[in-house]
């Protein structure tokens, strides 16, 4: 009996086991790529088609050239900022508002928008750079920040209600009767009642929503053109072409272009998985 006992125990240790290695395996895997992008900018012309992960030949020039050839880099920096900050609030507050909206029974043709805003998530942004750059042109937006916040907040609104539906759903409808028997109104039920019971979504839908407008390239790509209203993602394409001559150069462009995400998921990173896990439990 004692031995059966131990090989019972024994079991569920080897397959604790079998999953941390999976899970190392996956992390090795996963930043594999960004430890050779970071190895490839810190090499030199001679070593840098050197195959091998670490090499001994390493300079900084890469960081310096790369700092020199673009001194544009803080407004860069600052456009990211603004249109990822902006259109995240705002796609928040249409979002959440929208969700408030389909909970209640006294909006007529809730069923038909919710449905409408579900089909938007289909459209693929390929299908849509062309027709949003035209309207930008007719409309003066080119080389303006609206000229993306206002199809990133568009674009991220149906992502967006698709999360925080099921956080609504969680949220018991006899606080809003008791809420609205004491006289709160709609305006004070969606702001002193909704939006707090919603803070988990919101926090999931922000992270993401943020991400995502930083990380968008064909877009800006073609909405911004002068050296001082493109995004950071755009600063790497110059540096585009089979005949490049400064590869070190271009992977110490992508490392910078990727510290500010780092940081900020890092940070935030607690957030984003106690979001996700609580809105799972609600659903």
């Amino acid at each position: 009996m004692a031995n059966s006992n131990h090989k019972t125990g024994s079991r569920p240790q080897m397959g604790q086991a079998g999953w941390i290695l999976l899970l190392i395996f996956a992390t090795v895997m996963t930043l594999l790529p960004l430890i050779f992008t970071l190895s490839l900018s810190f090499r030199t012309q001679n070593s840098i088609y050197d195959p091998r992960l670490f090499v001994t030949e390493l300079t900084n020039g890469n960081y310096i050239k790369a700092m020199k050839d673009n001194p544009t880099i803080p407004y860069n920096f600052l456009a990211s900022f603004v249109i990822s900050t902006v259109s995240t609030a705002a796609t928040v507050l249409f979002a959440s508002m929208a969700v408030f909206g389909f909970s209640r029974e006294n909006v007529k043709g809730k069923l038909l928008m919710y449905n409408m805003i579900m089909c938007a998530l289909m459209v693929p942004i390929s299908a849509l750079v062309i027709p949003i750059t035209q309207l930008n042109s007719r409309f003066g937006l080119l080389d303006n920040y609206f000229g993306l916040i206002l199809p990133y907040i568009a674009l991220n609104i149906p992502y967006a209600v698709t999360i925080l539906q099921g956080f609504m759903s969680g949220i018991p409808k006899e606080l809003e009767e008791a809420a609205i028997i004491d006289g709160c109104t709609t305006s004070g039920l969606y702001v002193r009642i909704v939006l707090p019971l919603l803070k988990s979504g919101i926090v999931v839908v922000s992270i993401w929503t943020f991400l995502t407008c930083w990380n968008e390239f064909f877009l800006a790509l073609c909405t911004m053109t002068k050296a001082t209203t493109k995004t950071l993602p755009l600063i790497a394409q110059q540096y585009k072409g089979v005949y490049n001559s400064q590869p070190g150069v271009l992977f110490a462009i992508l490392i910078i272009i990727t510290i500010p995400m780092i940081i900020f998921y890092t940070i935030v990173q607690k957030q984003f998985v106690k979001g996700m896990t609580s809105g799972a439990v609600k659903g």
